[in-house]
């Protein structure tokens, strides 16, 4: 399984006939984590005309958006729909603007947020998340080296490394790579690497 959401949180703007826009997103879980990050942005920009938002979840196929005051279809679907055509889920958009005096009519206001929202998921870095396998792989001191070759050749990240008795690494893989892992792993060292299932976990790729 997988899904495309987005790194970090990030910010981008620009100016439209005066108005002042900006794009903020983060990648978030609950309903509650996107409340709060649309709460903080009203209070960072509490002189704002406008702080429209939009958020999709994956818990319970959540999807929400706000005008905030503007014309009822020219801010928050534009920003939503902006999210969907991106395929993320897990992520909050809110588009800030500073009205500049100049209107922008409907059609203007539409194009100004869906571009508020693109800059913003530009910003927060869209990725894949994959769901990997959490693995651990122990051996003697005298495999160690192949052993943290393999690893990393066969796709496995290792996130953690303990020397003890016996070398331990903590990594995690796509799970069709597994088999191939443990196959060359007994291979490279006679049988002697205990390798172990520990779960599993989302993390990111980068997007192809």
């Amino acid at each position: 399984m997988e899904y495309i959401t987005v790194w970090q949180e990030g910010a981008e703007e620009f100016v439209e006939r005066k108005s002042r826009f900006i794009g903020s997103c983060k990648p978030v879980s609950t309903e509650e984590e996107a409340l709060d990050f649309i709460a903080q942005l009203k209070t960072k920009y509490w002189d704002a005309s406008h702080n429209v938002y939009a958020y999709i979840l994956r818990e319970g196929g959540v999807q929400r958006f706000s005008d905030d005051g503007e014309p009822q279809g020219t801010a928050g679907i534009p920003v939503i729909d902006t999210l969907k055509k991106a395929g993320v889920t897990d992520v909050v958009v809110v588009a800030t603007r500073y009205f500049g005096g100049i209107l922008l009519g409907g059609g203007g206001l539409i194009r100004a947020y869906s571009h508020t929202a693109s800059l913003a998921l530009e910003a927060a870095q869209k990725v894949r998340m994959k769901e990997c396998l959490l693995a651990q792989v122990s051996c003697g001191y005298e495999n160690f080296g192949r052993v943290q070759t393999l690893v990393p050749e066969y796709g496995g990240v290792v996130e953690d490394t303990e020397f003890l008795e016996q070398v331990s690494l903590r990594f995690h893989l796509e799970p069709e790579r597994l088999e191939e892992l443990s196959r060359r792993l007994a291979d490279a060292t006679a049988g002697r690497a205990a390798l172990e299932q520990r779960g599993t976990g989302y993390f990111p790729f980068p997007l192809e």
